[in-house]
């Protein structure tokens, strides 16, 4: 679990990187999610790597989510 000001770093990041993403993409987006999540969990909370990390994942996505 993350305390509030790192879910809400998470959160601000999420919404940057999926800003070009209609928010019924909701696979793409939780997808994204959960790649933050883990590096978050992982102590990671610098918001330019977090951002780095949710591109990545934006790229990784599952074609069938788009």
């Amino acid at each position: 679990m993350v305390d509030s000001a790192t879910a809400e770093l998470l959160r601000a990041v999420l919404e940057e990187v999926c800003a070009r993403i209609s928010r019924y993409e909701t696979g793409v987006r939780a997808h994204v999610a959960a790649k933050l999540l883990e590096a978050a969990t992982r102590g990671e909370t610098i918001p330019d790597r977090l951002k780095q990390i949710g591109l990545e994942a934006l790229r990784d996505a599952p074609t069938m989510w788009r």
